[in-house]
């Protein structure tokens, strides 16, 4: 396996725009309104993420999980993670390196970090068809990996990407996706972006069947952008911009009630 590079990436920025000025205009609601009092916009907004942030432990605990005993345990961990996250955040503190990649990892998955503690997986995985890249090379893909990150700008750029080259390296023996997904809504949230979470069973299928296209593209032309990856931008863009608008719907909607 090699590491997609940063300059093959090529999507469509007209639904990241939509996004950032959704954003931009949720926080000049927040900051300047005039008609309605500051705090009930700020209150709105801090309400909407919230639940955004609740859904998405939810919602990655029923993507791992097989049972309903297996979804309470992996969403009181996923809580747990979420609240270290969201406190890192307050503190100025972004994802960048891979120490933090280990914390979450110890964190959200603590019955595979017992395991192997503090080390990526030590032998052969293969996720469906798909024969993840050997376990020696890991070290050297996931350093290749955080270097790329430092070369885009964009914070939905860098988390998606972050999220289809780890999961494609498949770091650890159990635990990858919860780890990749809160790592990847970390970037988000540093940014002040809404976080990415998968609804529903359909969605479910649907972002694994990209991932395993774009997986299979990507042995036959390394290093290639692929129409299965670019779809599954596309998917994981859009599930931002709904956020994103249930964001900025809760904010307006104080304003209008105060009219």
């Amino acid at each position: 396996m090699e590491i997609l590079p940063v300059s093959e990436i090529k999507v469509d920025m007209s639904k990241i725009t939509a996004i950032e000025d959704i954003m931009k205009s949720t926080f000049r609601l927040i900051t300047y309104s005039r008609q309605h009092e500051a705090d009930d916009l700020l209150n709105a907004y801090l309400s909407s993420t919230t639940d955004l942030k609740e859904l998405l432990s939810i919602k990655n605990a029923q993507m791992e999980a097989q049972t309903d005993a297996e979804a309470k345990l992996y969403l009181i961990s996923l809580n747990k993670t979420l609240e270290v996250v969201v406190e890192e955040i307050k503190n100025q503190i972004g994802f960048k390196t891979e120490l933090q990649l280990f914390q979450l990892f110890r964190s959200i998955s603590p019955e595979s970090h017992s395991s192997h503690p503090n080390r990526y997986r030590n032998k052969s995985v293969q996720i469906g068809s798909y024969i993840c890249p050997d376990q020696h090379i890991i070290p050297a893909l996931v350093s290749q990996l955080f270097y790329n990150l430092n070369k885009i700008s964009n914070p939905i750029i860098k988390a998606i990407y972050f999220h289809h080259e780890l999961i494609r390296i498949h770091t650890f023996i159990d635990g990858n996706g919860r780890t990749t997904r809160i790592a990847k809504n970390w970037i988000l949230m540093y940014d002040l972006y809404p976080p990415i979470f998968i609804r529903d069973n359909t969605e479910k299928e649907e972002y694994i069947r990209t991932l395993s296209k774009s997986f299979r593209a990507l042995e036959t032309n390394p290093k290639k952008w692929n129409t299965s990856l670019n779809l599954f931008f596309e998917q994981e863009i859009s599930r931002i911009y709904d956020n994103a608008v249930i964001i900025n719907n809760s904010v307006t909607k104080i304003g209008k009630q105060r009219k």
